[in-house]
């Protein structure tokens, strides 16, 4: 739960009995539940919303897949799948891949391009 651990929820409650009392502390855990449950309604009503305005082809749409780089690895990796593959589907062998500097050499520098 967001890397906090048992003993620091601890700590949060202690300290939260001393800042806000016994007494009003259930008020506010209320208060806080009916908080969390608005912004979750807010958020799958905007997801909702975002998937009905991009119609029928996104309906399997989730907000993670707006994160670019989910989004970005996504589309590599089947690109590279693609790649594997002949026009009719089938499995291409690709030579392996040899190193092209030899053991003593070092790659080539270029002061201008740093």
């Amino acid at each position: 739960m967001f890397g906090v651990g048992l003993p620091e929820v601890a700590v949060i409650l202690v300290v939260a009995v001393v800042v806000f009392g016994p007494d009003r502390l259930p008020e506010y855990a209320r208060q806080a539940g009916r908080m969390v449950r608005q912004l979750r309604r807010f958020a799958q009503s905007a997801q909702q919303d975002l998937r009905d305005e991009l119609g029928p082809e996104y309906a399997d749409l989730k907000l993670t897949d707006l994160d670019p780089r989910v989004a970005i690895r996504r589309h590599i990796l089947e690109a590279l799948e693609d790649d594997d593959l002949d026009p009719t589907g089938t499995p291409v062998d690709r030579p392996v891949r040899r190193d092209l500097l030899g053991p003593d050499e070092r790659p080539p520098y270029d002061l201008e391009a740093t």
